[in-house]
Formats: C-alpha cells, structure tokens, sequence
C-alpha cells in the first residue's frame, strides 16, 4: 500500500485485503480506466481545494499528455453560485466579493 493523497476525491477500498484505489473525481469524467496512483503527485486539486476562495466550487478534471508523453490531470472549475469558469480556480471574485460584503448587505 502506497501513501494515501490527501484529497477528497482518492478514495481506497482495502477491506478484508482488497487494494481499490480511484479516483472519484476522474472516474466521475470518464477517466477512471487511465488513472494510476502515480498522477496524484502532480494533481492540483488538493491544492485547488485547500487554498480556494470559492464556496460553491464545482471541479471537472481529465487526463492529458504534456508533450504527448507524461500523462497529467488537468482541471475546469466553475462557481456553481455565479455560474462563471474560474480561470484561477483558487480564487472566484463572485464569492471573494460576497465574502468582503457585510452581513447586512448579503442578499
């Protein structure tokens, strides 16, 4: 067994002796099948998710070969309160602005 990545979307089967790992948020996209543990070194969703702005951050990922070779996970993210993609995913001005509003004048 492997070091476990710290993201909300790994997930490991090992009950009984089963060694399932998935990624929930590739299988999710279609990609199950072509992930391996070894492209969770270079994700950035723990550090997107970690490190966001975003309350109501919605994340699409897939798999792509950087010079056609080394395969990495490469992300879409969309507010699902503005409706706007997030070219920087940690950062979403809808919720950033929000959260600078006071209380009161929320809604």
């Amino acid at each position: 067994m492997t070091k476990q990545p710290d993201c909300p979307y790994f997930h490991g089967d090992y009950f009984r002796g089963r060694a399932k790992e998935e990624c929930r948020l590739l299988e999710r996209s279609g990609y199950g099948e072509q992930w391996t543990i070894n492209l969770c070194s270079s994700c950035p969703v723990p550090g997107i998710v970690r490190d966001t702005t975003c309350n109501h951050l919605a994340l699409e990922a897939e798999i792509v070969r950087k010079f056609g070779l080394f395969p990495r996970v490469s992300v879409f993210a969309i507010c699902t309160d503005s409706l706007q993609s997030l070219p920087d995913p940690r950062h979403c001005p809808g919720c950033e602005e929000q959260t600078a509003m006071p209380p009161a004048e929320r809604e």
